[in-house]
């Protein structure tokens, strides 16, 4: 929902998106190319090697120049495989992280040319990172 709500950024380029089989991805990405990762991934090692052996294929016949991600357990390998593919890996860290970043985003901040946080408290925990405020309008 969050990289769905960034469409300005992005909509004017060529993309295919990766993310977890499930009813909001495919009523939210109905007209988009869609690879379906294997889901859950967090703390599962067989899908994480599932997921990485994706993300070689994936990456390899899609050659992205930019991986633009907001995931979760996904994003570690396709952020890494795309790095080491020479592509520039873009992260926006979950609206929900405030003082700490995600266990996600520790993983791929080490191959991320860019990081950014929705909430300005955050930066104290990661120093590189940029904020721009909120993608999802909070009160």
């Amino acid at each position: 929902m969050q990289l769905v709500m960034l469409r300005p950024a992005w909509e004017a380029f060529s993309r295919v998106w990766v993310t977890n089989n499930g009813l909001d991805a495919r009523s939210l990405l109905r007209d988009e190319r869609v690879v379906f990762a294997h889901g859950p991934g967090t703390r599962n090692i067989p899908n994480l090697l599932r997921n990485l052996a994706l993300a070689w294929r994936t990456i390899g016949s899609v050659r992205p120049r930019v991986v633009l991600s907001t995931g979760a357990a996904v994003a570690v390998p396709f952020a890494w495989v795309a790095r080491i593919r020479g592509a520039r890996v873009v992260y926006v860290e979950s609206l929900t992280r405030i003082e700490q970043p995600s266990l996600s985003c520790r993983l791929l901040a080490p191959v991320a040319a860019r990081i950014y946080v929705q909430w300005p408290e955050l930066l104290r925990a990661l120093p590189g990172a940029r904020y721009c405020g909120n993608v999802v309008p909070v009160d």
